[in-house]
């Protein structure tokens, strides 16, 4: 499990919204395949960046992460 120490974006007036939030990565075998169940607790509706949050994991995981383990190559954020 990561405990966010520290926010690294700008873009909400809270800047604090993801301090203290911890992000989770539970890996197991079901029959043939692999299941990673992500989970990101503490980042709730009411955060100014929850939906565009919500939907940047949802593309981490199911195109970055997804392409990393098919291909060996993911697609991670360009240094800013």
């Amino acid at each position: 499990m990561w405990r966010v120490l520290d926010n690294y974006f700008t873009f909400t007036r809270d800047k604090s919204e993801w301090k203290g939030t911890e992000i989770s990565f539970e890996i197991s075998i079901k029959g043939k395949k692999t299941e990673v169940r992500f989970a990101h607790l503490g980042l709730v509706p009411e955060y100014e960046c929850f939906d565009v949050c919500s939907s940047a994991w949802g593309s981490y995981i199911n195109g970055s992460l997804r392409s990393l383990i098919t291909t060996a190559k993911g697609k991670p954020n360009q240094k800013e």
